[in-house]
């Protein structure tokens, strides 16, 4: 009787092991990860800020929408975010922020409006429980005050809804 091991048996059964590790070790590698956005400080330099990290911060959860410049409201529902200003250096001396959507939307928002205790400005990470995996609009820029709403009127803006980015992929700190 022969005893020996056929090479082809060999080639085989390592290729079969291959075949059932590979998936086990390099599905985690190339999983998408965690959503995150760019914030830049006003000297230029960028860091990565995920969602794990965000919903880490203090957070404000309301009620909101907004009137875009027809004169309709919008995108009523509760969003859960965290203030803009807890996403970059507390002591940063600046003018306003550009925030920039993945389709390329920007906007400037102000400082005197960042930091308007009457008009808290959130980066939103979830709306009505959603969160921005589960979200179609992502991470999001929301206005929410006490009563909900946003006028064009009491916001001082042809549309208060310029200012709900959607999609938002980072924040620059723009220096005075």
């Amino acid at each position: 009787m022969n005893r020996r091991i056929r090479p082809g048996f060999v080639i085989a059964f390592a290729a079969l092991v291959v075949a059932v590790v590979c998936p086990i070790v390099f599905r985690p590698a190339t999983a998408p990860g965690d959503p995150s956005i760019e914030v830049m400080n006003a000297a230029g330099q960028g860091r990565t800020v995920t969602l794990r990290e965000i919903e880490a911060l203090p957070r404000l959860c309301r009620r909101g929408s907004y009137e875009n410049q027809f004169g309709n409201w919008r995108d009523e529902g509760e969003y859960c975010g965290v203030l803009l200003t807890d996403l970059f250096d507390a002591d940063a001396d600046y003018e306003a922020v550009t925030v920039t959507a993945s389709d390329g939307y920007r906007v400037d928002i102000e400082r005197a409006r960042l930091e308007n205790p009457d008009y808290p400005v959130v980066l939103a990470f979830s709306f009505d429980g959603r969160k921005v995996s589960d979200w179609a609009d992502g991470f999001r820029i929301a206005v929410l005050p006490e009563d909900g709403g946003v006028s064009n009127a009491e916001y001082a803006a042809d549309s208060a809804g310029s200012f709900w980015v959607k999609n938002v992929a980072s924040l620059t700190v723009l220096a005075r």
